[in-house]
């Protein structure tokens, strides 16, 4: 927030209120010295005080926010955007601001999660999961998990040749963020994605939108973007597999023993995250050495997995989403979307019935 224009608004429409300074924070209670520093540009106020001043104001909080440009015509103005993924992303905008109003029409918003300082990847993976309560379990269902923190979710099927693979909106006057992730890719993926951008949305959320590229997942192609995103993968990584839990089921169930293909595939299954992830996690402990790696990272996953246990996780997903195949084919609204539109469609009925 940039105090300086936020104050030369707050002197605006306190003016047009015809109060002074100090009637204007007693009837606020607040120092009539603060709220000279406020309209100086001196200090900035929290996001609650400036709810506060808007309340009393009976004006949207976001008329203190500087004047720029809508967060979604930036998303929409990504370098190296091609038409079939500006497409995509007006179906995520649309999405955005449907959910949005039915939070307005039931009243239910969530308070956004801690704005983390800069900080290591690690360690702050490490915070954020003991702010949660997870201890060293595996995450279940990350896209809930994001939800219930303050970051909404749309897993959307996009098409290979597009050249976005996921993306992060922060819409700062609103207080609200968004999640895109591609619903085509398998299930572990799709949760590996979900951790990527939970990243963004503990960090980077004020530093603007993010369209994520597909090389954004590779390791190899990861340091040709910015920092960021070579730190939310270190991130996702830590968050979905801490080491302390890989390292104990290692060395309490497979120790003494050379880690095998079905043992790796065992370990995928149990964090809930792709064969590759899992791969790297496990060579950058030293479970698994270069030519081990190269050699696991070839197969067929899904077939193997198969094979082994009769079913793959993207078999069990897409059973639990009632559909073939994960429902690569279709957008998946989140199930908290689908309790507040239900909600919302119950609000409205009364209102009908009475015109009727």
């Amino acid at each position: 927030m940039d105090g300086r224009t936020i104050g030369a608004k707050l002197k605006q429409v306190r003016a047009e209120t015809g109060l002074s300074q100090g009637a204007f924070a007693r009837r606020l209670r607040l120092s009539g010295e603060y709220i000279s520093l406020l309209e100086a540009g001196k200090r900035t106020p929290s996001f609650a005080t400036l709810n506060r001043i808007a309340s009393f104001l009976h004006k949207d909080i976001s008329l203190f926010f500087e004047e720029k440009e809508n967060a979604f015509i930036l998303l929409l103005r990504g370098e190296g955007l091609d038409d079939r993924g500006r497409a995509e992303l007006m179906r995520f905008r649309r999405y955005c601001e449907e959910y949005l109003k039915l939070e307005g029409i039931t009243g239910r918003r969530l308070p956004l999660a801690p704005h983390y300082a800069p900080i290591s990847a690690e360690r702050m993976a490490d915070e954020e999961r003991r702010r949660l309560g997870l201890g060293d379990e595996p995450i279940r269902d990350i896209f809930t998990l994001m939800e219930m923190n303050g970051c909404r979710v749309l897993r959307q099927p996009l098409p290979p040749d597009c050249k976005v693979s996921g993306a992060f909106i922060f819409l700062e006057a609103r207080q609200a963020a968004f999640a895109l992730i591609n619903a085509s890719q398998t299930a572990g993926r799709q949760a590996f994605s979900a951790a990527h951008e939970y990243c963004h949305y503990l960090r980077d959320r004020g530093d603007g939108p993010v369209i994520e590229n597909p090389d954004v997942f590779i390791d190899e192609l990861v340091s040709l973007y910015p920092p960021r995103e070579q730190y939310a993968q270190e991130f996702a990584a830590r968050f979905q597999m801490p080491p302390v839990k890989v390292r104990e089921i290692v060395e309490k169930d497979m120790a003494g023993k050379r880690l095998s293909y079905e043992d790796v595939l065992f370990l995928k299954r149990y964090f809930g995250v792709s064969a590759i992830a899992m791969l790297r996690t496990l060579r950058d402990m030293g479970y698994l050495n270069r030519q081990q790696f190269e050699q696991f990272y070839k197969a067929d996953h899904e077939r193997r997995e198969k094979e082994l246990f009769g079913s793959s996780a993207e078999d069990a997903a897409g059973a639990k989403a009632g559909v073939l195949g994960l429902s690569r084919r279709r957008a998946v609204p989140s199930d908290r979307f689908k309790l507040l539109a239900r909600e919302a469609q119950r609000k409205s009925a009364p209102a009908k019935n009475a015109k009727a």
